[in-house]
């Protein structure tokens, strides 16, 4: 940041100036709270940055409402200390991508897993980001003051804007207050490793224990270690009866349980990228459908890979180029989903780091973006060209 001027205000009223101001004189800036996530989508076309790190701090939490309001540049690992104390999470499992961006573990915030919907492994039992926000305010691009959603699990009015909030990059409006709902930590985690699985063979033990009624959550095949995990929760008794019917499911293959913190520590991992942050490759994100995983993989040809989300998400070491995005984005062509190119250079970035919209809904885009950002000071061209 230290190349553009800053902008740093410390409350909802100096921000929502703040921005008037902006679009007064039609001069765009670079919205940042944990700056965790900068390098990740194309680069941002603006002078200035709009630093709202300030805006931090538990609102309102009724863990008997399972209902959490916090200001929006709130760190994760405060939110996730207190929620611990009264043995609640978020249920979809926030994604912390900071190191394989450069920047330390811990500091991304709520705003931040928000704007860039970075869901992890229990995404397959949780649903995403969008699933558990069910209220905000925000400034929009007139420097208005909006308030949607509700702080009650019961109030479903406004929910559409929330959602809407949800993958947006920080182009449709300056989050400023977020409101969650919440979910009890289960008594009790553990996961069953299947062994000696090559990539077919582990997707294929990865969709057979979705499908199981054990309420899996989490997912994962690693082939590297030739190994297709399976993560459950629950009571201890439920635990272990779920693991019973995974063993014996697959009693034809070598398996392992293990239990207590290493069972969540692995899927933490794999949602935070933790296998690339030791080296500078391009990573690319394919999200399919898990029944065409298998192939996706053999097609894409990766140099390093993984797969979450029973195989719904694939983690692509691949060259950020004309020749793998046109690759990638055939077999979404094809099997629907979507490629992104998560992380590589700023000139690769501003190419190809999102699908390419197809006109009706890019019109969609143009108008949402015109009804809320009307001068386009928000993250210019952070997702596509002009918006």
């Amino acid at each position: 940041m230290s190349d553009s001027k800053i902008i740093a205000p410390y409350t909802e009223a100096g921000i929502a100036e703040a921005v008037r101001e902006a679009a007064e004189k039609a001069a765009p800036f670079e919205i940042v709270s944990g700056a965790t996530k900068r390098d990740y989508g194309r680069p941002v076309k603006a002078g200035s940055v709009l630093d709202v790190s300030a805006l931090s701090g538990i609102v309102k939490y009724e863990p008997e409402e399972l209902v959490l309001t916090v200001r929006a540049a709130t760190p994760m690992r405060e939110i996730e200390a207190a929620l611990a104390e009264k043995k609640q999470m978020l249920a979809f499992e926030p994604a912390d991508w900071g190191q394989l961006f450069g920047t330390p573990a811990g500091r991304a915030t709520l705003a931040g897993v928000v704007a860039t919907n970075a869901c992890g492994s229990r995404r397959v039992k949780a649903g995403a980001v969008r699933d558990s926000v069910i209220g905000c305010r925000f400034v929009n691009g007139r420097g208005e003051i909006v308030k949607a959603g509700g702080h009650v699990i019961k109030n479903v009015t406004g929910f559409d804007l929330p959602k809407l909030m949800c993958g947006a990059f920080g182009t449709l409006g300056v989050l400023t207050e977020i409101t969650v709902r919440v979910s009890p930590l289960p008594e009790c985690v553990a996961f069953l490793s299947v062994r000696g699985c090559d990539a077919e063979a582990g997707l294929r033990v990865l969709r057979e224990a979705a499908a199981m009624p054990v309420d899996v959550s989490g997912l994962a095949y690693v082939p590297r270690e030739d190994t297709a995990h399976v993560r459950v929760e629950g009571t201890p008794a439920a635990v272990a009866e779920k693991v019973l019917l995974l063993g014996q499911r697959f009693s034809d293959r070598d398996c392992v349980t293990v239990e207590g913190p290493r069972a969540n520590g692995l899927f933490r991992g794999l949602s935070d990228g933790s296998d690339f942050i030791c080296d500078d490759a391009d990573i690319w994100r394919l999200c399919v459908p898990a029944t065409n995983a298998a192939a996706a993989v053999k097609e894409s040809r990766p140099r390093f890979w993984y797969a979450d989300w029973a195989g719904g998400l694939l983690w692509l070491d691949l060259p950020a180029d004309e020749e793998t995005a046109a690759r990638l984005r055939a077999i979404t062509a094809r099997s629907g989903g979507h490629a992104t190119l998560m992380r590589a250079g700023a000139d690769a970035r501003a190419r190809f780091a999102f699908e390419p919209e197809k006109p009706a809904r890019a019109d969609i885009t143009r108008a949402v973006k015109a009804a809320f950002d009307p001068k386009r000071i928000f993250n210019p061209g952070r997702m596509f060209e002009g918006i």
